[in-house]
């Protein structure tokens, strides 16, 4: 994520103000810039107030860039429901930032969002051919580290969910659709996408991972089908785009502690992540960074902000999506 200022008094802002704290500027986000500027002679999105949303249109009644994409969210009367879908869109609208800072292609005839509440039906989190659902029980931070502990996962959040879910999205166009030797790099990588879902779901929670997953994938999920180590690679390299980008913007530099004598505690983050730095070097800012952010986190009685180790296979896997990413970047753009 960037870094945001108040145009007329400086003051730092966040990504979700729609007002400077400091001066009493409104704020509203222009999709075109990628910037947070006051609104002058905008509009701001028709679901401002039911989605808590900031950005910015072109005329009174529009829905913005992000809300449009949204297919279903709870009715006007279930007040709880719209709470826990306000919530959902702001994760939606960092993940949609990031990938149009990443210049990744939207389609906005396919990509869609039913954001649902499993209080009222079953709801299952999943991508089905440019539709992802949300359970918006997740919003709930309870049920959520309830489900998280039950499952033995060491992260789960709203954002995570989508990003992991974007990730079968680009799949097709960045790996399928690129023709067979394409395919055949993905597959010597991940495992071959055609093997049979439902029966590895079923193996997967019968049996569990493979006693050695970590040395080939980056979390327990990710070895459950070929498409999940996919998406869950997917999402990890924009944890990782994203965390770097916002260390930069924000100058932090890791020196490391004297005491460790340790040359790869010490970095200062890439802020371009541009096209010339490879996997190597960005991992080379990563590692560092996740200590010190660890340690941090730690130092506030909280688990590890990325708890999770990248193997040198996982590592490939992660510079093969940036390859991709890279290759899919929408003809004409500037964006990172």
């Amino acid at each position: 994520m960037r870094a945001f200022s108040c145009e007329v008094c400086g003051q730092l802002l966040f990504f979700e103000n729609s007002l400077c704290l400091r001066c009493g500027t409104p704020q509203g986000f222009i999709v075109e810039r990628l910037a947070l500027e006051p609104p002058r002679e905008r509009p701001r999105c028709a679901a401002a107030e039911v989605a808590a949303c900031n950005w910015l249109v072109e005329r009174e009644g529009e829905l913005c860039a992000s809300c449009r994409l949204t297919r279903t969210r709870p009715n006007d009367a279930d007040g709880a429901g719209l709470e826990a879908f306000a919530a959902a869109e702001r994760a939606k609208r960092r993940l949609l930032f990031e990938l149009l800072d990443l210049a990744l292609p939207i389609d906005d005839d396919k990509l869609r969002f039913d954001l649902l509440s499993s209080l009222d039906r079953p709801v299952v989190t999943g991508h089905d051919d440019g539709l992802i659902t949300l359970d918006l029980a997740e919003s709930d931070d309870a049920r959520r580290e309830l489900r998280r502990t039950q499952l033995g996962e060491p992260y789960r959040t709203l954002l995570g969910h989508f990003r992991h879910e974007i990730g079968h999205y680009y799949w097709p166009a960045l790996v399928e659709q690129r023709g067979t030797d394409e395919l055949e790099r993905c597959r010597a990588l991940f495992g071959n996408e055609r093997e049979s879902y439902d029966a590895a779901l079923e193996r997967h929670y019968a049996d569990g991972p493979p006693s050695d997953w970590r040395e080939r994938c980056v979390s327990a999920y990710a070895t459950m089908h070929p498409a999940e180590d996919w998406a869950e690679t997917f999402s990890h390299y924009l944890h990782i785009h994203d965390t770097l980008q916002t260390a930069a913007e924000f100058g932090l530099v890791v020196t490391g502690p004297d005491v460790a004598q340790d040359p790869t505690l010490s970095v200062a983050p890439l802020g371009e992540l541009g096209a010339g730095a490879g996997i190597e070097a960005i991992i080379a800012d990563w590692l560092p960074l996740t200590y010190a952010l660890n340690a941090l986190n730690r130092g506030m009685g909280r688990d590890d902000l990325y708890p999770f180790t990248l193997a040198p296979a996982v590592i490939e896997k992660l510079a093969y999506v940036r390859e991709r990413v890279q290759a899919g970047v929408a003809p004409h753009s500037d964006a990172r």
